[in-house]
């Protein structure tokens, strides 16, 4: 578990350079290429045997079109969709959130989960939706969970307008778990006052944490535990909220950080996930420090047992 920060990053560096001097060749067995042949983890022993084969949920990813509008531009999507392809990733779970501190209306709200919905459509067997909300807008937010959850979505985003420690998230909580979804959240333990100005409603560990104190029985995800601040406190501040999942996504391939999770949190509260940084995010799983069945549950059967809580 205790590699050094040059050790691990070479790891993830193996890792992501194997996968992406394999993927023009999607004909080419993982573990028979030269770049797996010469990339090797911390103890020599390269890349786990059929990688690419392994089933993998990513739950916290997005689409960035207006993909409902007439003529829409599906590049972007297509490119999701063929990466997923490439990576062996089963599951694509897709938000498109209104980002920044702005509080949306309603109209706007729901035309960005039209878009996701029409990207479902497309792509029913690749792309699955999380409704991104906003709580402020009252009753109007849940009718629009309702919504989305009867075009097939299968869970709630919330970004960075409300901490989540603030009552007005409480009627959402409470209509996740009568649906029995999870409720997949924006975070960051941030430290420099630039982007605590920027986003001064960013919820970290402790708001997840009196979130699921008074909620227990809410399945709620962490997002992207290496996506804003200091990742580290954001792990070790969950010891004790055993209903909150972190999803291992984020730009920051940092030192140690799924052993961390696993460490801190066991493995089970670890949910793959890479937030558009698909490479980077599958390397880290496979570089890391795992048996093969904690690799698979944390690839996907953690969050297919959050799936199978759903009441229809």
């Amino acid at each position: 578990m205790n590699r050094n920060r040059r050790e691990t990053l070479k790891a993830i560096g193996a890792a992501a350079v194997a996968i992406s001097s394999e993927l023009p060749s999607a004909s080419v067995a993982a573990e028979d290429s030269p770049a797996m042949q010469k990339a090797s983890l911390p103890g020599g022993e390269g890349l786990p045997s059929g990688w690419r084969a392994m089933r993998k949920y990513d739950v916290h990813n997005h689409v960035m079109e207006a993909l409902h509008e007439p003529g829409a531009d599906w590049s972007q999507t297509e490119d999701l969709v063929e990466a997923a392809e490439k990576l062996g990733i089963d599951m694509l779970c897709c938000s498109r959130p209104i980002t920044g501190g702005k509080q949306a209306g309603n109209s706007e709200v729901r035309d960005v989960n039209n878009s996701v919905l029409a990207a479902m459509k497309r792509y029913p067997e690749r792309i699955a939706g999380f409704c991104f909300i906003q709580p402020g807008n009252g009753p109007a937010a849940l009718d629009e969970i309702d919504r989305c959850l009867e075009g097939g979505m299968i869970g709630v985003k919330l970004y960075n307008q409300f901490k989540y420690s603030d009552p007005i998230v409480f009627p959402v909580a409470e209509r996740c778990i009568a649906h029995g979804i999870p409720l997949l959240g924006h975070s960051g333990h941030v430290t420099d006052a630039r982007t605590q100005a920027a986003q001064p409603q960013i919820s970290d560990s402790h708001d997840f944490c009196m979130l699921s104190g008074r909620y227990p029985e809410l399945s709620l995800i962490l997002g992207h535990v290496n996506g804003g601040g200091d990742w580290e406190w954001a792990i070790k501040a969950l010891r004790d909220c055993p209903n909150v999942y972190v999803d291992t996504s984020g730009s920051v391939l940092e030192n140690n950080t799924i052993e961390m999770c696993v460490q801190e949190l066991g493995h089970e509260r670890v949910l793959f996930a890479t937030d558009l940084t698909m490479e980077g995010c599958v390397g880290k799983i496979l570089s890391a420090a795992l048996t093969p069945s904690q690799r698979e549950d944390i690839f996907w059967r953690n969050f297919q047992k959050i799936l199978e809580r759903r009441r229809t």
